[in-house]
């Protein structure tokens, strides 16, 4: 059996199977991904709820594995040479799992780095330029009197929609008929963009045709639904 004993993090959320990949999140955009891309390659994992309302992502014991105190964080006890490996960062634990896994990643060197481009276009702009726009539309922001902010990421936010709109011309998926982690890394933003930030009119989302059906195909997938509800609070 693993022994995960020497990472703090284990002390305040124990492993009841540590020989399992644990995985410490929440259901928010950047969390999905890897709770939907687990789901998606079957890999045996134990899920652990991270709140927010609590402070956890801050505390010394989630720190100790993740310095920047964000979720996701996973702790992989079967990584490279059979060592305990923690990791964060979504986008780096999308890659670290579709390589472990050998699943959801093109192998063609080319084809490979294409898929990861997307995947650091996501991090890089969609998830940022999301989330601002929802501060800005949905919470505090409301309070500023001033609205170039919020024009700002809301023409940003178009603007990127636009490009993936024109990725998806006559594709299924990012990267064509094969679903890859491009698409779990941008499922749950453009979904929270049109739901959770209420933001659909905003942007002018059905406009953006190829977007809409792409989305739809996404969230259709039993992986994908199963996926957004993990973890569930205790």
């Amino acid at each position: 059996m693993s022994d995960l004993s020497d990472f703090p993090i284990t002390k305040r959320w124990p492993a009841q199977h540590p020989d399992r990949l644990q995985l410490y999140s929440l259901a928010t955009p950047n969390g999905v991904k890897v709770s939907i891309m687990l789901e998606e390659i079957g890999l045996p994992y134990e899920a652990h709820y991270v709140d927010f309302g609590e402070n956890e992502s801050h505390t010394p014991e989630f720190l100790s594995l993740n310095p920047n105190g964000k979720i996701p964080a996973i702790l992989d006890p079967n990584g490279p040479g059979g060592k305990p490996l923690p990791l964060f960062e979504s986008g780096a634990i999308l890659q670290y799992l579709a390589e472990k896994s050998g699943k959801l990643l093109p192998t063609e060197p080319a084809l490979r780095y294409e898929t990861i481009q997307w995947v650091h276009w996501q991090m890089g702009g969609v998830g940022p330029m999301f989330g601002q726009l929802g501060f800005f539309y949905k919470f505090a922001g409301k309070e500023y009197e001033d609205k170039r902010p919020l024009e700002r990421y809301r023409a940003e936010s178009k603007r990127l929609l636009g490009v993936l709109n024109t990725r998806l011309e006559g594709r299924d998926w990012v990267m064509g008929n094969e679903y890859t982690i491009a698409d779990i890394a941008l499922l749950g933003w453009v979904r929270n963009l049109i739901g959770f930030y209420e933001a659909r009119e905003l942007v002018d989302f059905d406009s953006f045709g190829n977007v809409a059906k792409w989305l739809d195909r996404g969230l259709a997938r039993p992986a994908v639904q199963r996926g957004l509800a993990i973890p569930v609070k205790p």
